[in-house]
């Protein structure tokens, strides 16, 4: 349907009867919420979760059921705020044509908004903060910003906080399960970490032949998101040049603008397809033995350092797990005993054999006489792909970005007419599922990717029904 469909379902026009009113209705509601952009919003999610190296689980769920709420709370909002403008630029939107009173635009912007920060709640004090911003950052982007020259960063803004949430929900549903779990081994309610070190100074107490307490696992929250914040960033320079080519969508008229957006997609893609840094998660070599105390994953990085030494976090080990542990950071003992730079026997000279260090992951193996030396930088993701099926999913998943996103830009620069401008808009709105896509298998998770790009189908299905702009 066009234009006209929305005066047909005005008042007065004897539609209203029968069948036809619920579902008019039904699509007045449609193109106000935009539900056709809705496939953009879950990957955030997945993605954050990627970048973290969890799984998608029920955090991510609240994360996605929150996101969409504030985010079709925020489209609402915008529809109410512009009505005025859009009685004049675009008369056929639900709020000026009469198919939706205002009232109604704003109630239900409302109720989105705190069935959003509900869910979030749900995942956890940390998930709930995150998202309080990201509410707040779209209430103050349609009331105030949207039309100031701070309009573009307040909307990269809450797509970034819209992947830190999924992330922060992510590592939040960890922590606690891993609380949980340990609460109920111990056959108490006690946390983890009853006797393990609060700070990093405490954590190996060596005095003399005395216990090695190991650190505690690693907690999540805000502080166990911060990986996310790459990924979150080019996420948000994407939105900045999408929300700044929609600032000509109705009279058109910009040519700089296309371009330059055009120029930072290319950027963007490829900063996803730059140097390849390690998975996170990814089981460091060396620090694993053999034996009982390694069967099966850590649960947490500092596992493996408990493992080789023969003890749980804040429990003492056993002076051959010591050994055992130290071997595996590349130190070996002297002749007759001892560590490199201690004494063997009282007045005997140090005699280092091993480099600490020398068996870290990044560091190559020390040579004849040599200490340990930094390993070699790795290659880039274009000289691996054939070498590692996922950078070769990666490679497809950015140059689907592309294809969504340039294309339609480059038009839009040649000839900036409204039609086109909006085109390049709705083109960079699809072109955050493969982008969303791109982030998660280039984090390690290719099915995270794969589930994300399947999204793109409906997306572009809907799209044909219900306007993206």
């Amino acid at each position: 349907m066009g234009p006209g469909s929305g005066s047909a379902a005005g008042p007065g026009t004897g539609v209203g009867s029968g069948r036809g009113a619920p579902r008019q209705r039904l699509r007045a509601w449609a193109e106000l919420l935009r539900v056709s952009a809705l496939f953009s919003v879950p990957g955030d999610a997945l993605a954050g979760a990627a970048a973290v190296g969890r799984r998608p689980g029920r955090g991510t769920a609240l994360a996605i059921g929150a996101s969409l709420c504030l985010y079709e709370a925020g489209m609402a909002l915008n529809d109410w705020a512009d009505r005025d403008e859009d009685a004049v630029d675009r008369p056929h939107r639900p709020i000026p044509s009469g198919r939706i009173s205002p009232a109604a635009a704003l109630g239900a912007a409302g109720v989105l908004t705190a069935a959003g920060l509900a869910l979030a709640a749900r995942a956890g004090r940390p998930a709930l903060t995150v998202a309080t911003g990201l509410a707040a950052t779209v209430w103050a982007y349609d009331l105030h910003l949207k039309h100031t020259k701070a309009g573009p960063a307040a909307m990269a803004a809450a797509r970034s906080l819209d992947l830190l949430l999924g992330a922060t929900a992510a590592v939040t549903a960890t922590g606690t399960a891993r609380r949980t779990g340990a609460g109920a081994a111990g056959g108490g309610s006690q946390p983890d970490n009853v006797a393990g070190p609060r700070t990093m100074a405490d954590a190996l107490r060596t005095p003399g032949p005395g216990p090695v307490i190991l650190p505690p696992p690693a907690r999540g929250g805000l502080t166990g998101a911060l990986p996310a914040l790459p990924a979150a960033l080019v996420l948000g320079a994407h939105t900045y040049g999408v929300t700044a080519v929609s600032r000509h969508e109705t009279q058109g008229g910009s040519t700089g603008t296309p371009l330059a957006v055009l120029a930072t997609t290319t950027a963007l893609a490829a900063a996803v397809l730059g140097e390849w840094r390690g998975r996170r998660g990814q089981r460091p070599e060396g620090l694993a033995t053999t034996g009982p105390a390694t069967v099966g994953p850590a649960p947490y990085p500092e596992a493996h350092f408990a493992r080789a030494a023969g003890s749980g976090p804040g429990r003492a080990a056993s002076p051959e797990g010591i050994l055992g542990w130290a071997a595996a950071l590349g130190v070996t003992s002297q002749p007759g005993g001892g560590f490199p730079g201690q004494s063997a026997a009282p007045g005997a000279t140090p005699q280092p054999e091993g480099t600490l260090g020398s068996g870290l992951p990044g560091w190559a193996p020390a040579g004849p006489g040599g200490g340990a030396v930094p390993a070699a930088r790795p290659q880039s993701l274009l000289g691996r792909t054939v070498a590692d099926p996922t950078r070769l999913l990666t490679l497809a998943l950015t140059g689907a970005y592309l294809r969504t996103a340039g294309p339609p830009l480059l038009h839009a620069a040649l000839n900036p007419s409204p039609p086109l401008t909006q085109r390049a808009v709705g083109g960079g709105i699809r072109a955050m599922i493969p982008l969303q896509a791109a982030l998660a298998a280039r984090a390690g998770s290719p099915v995270t990717g794969l589930a994300v790009m399947g999204l793109v189908p409906l997306a572009r299905s809907l799209a044909r029904k219900v306007s993206l702009t």
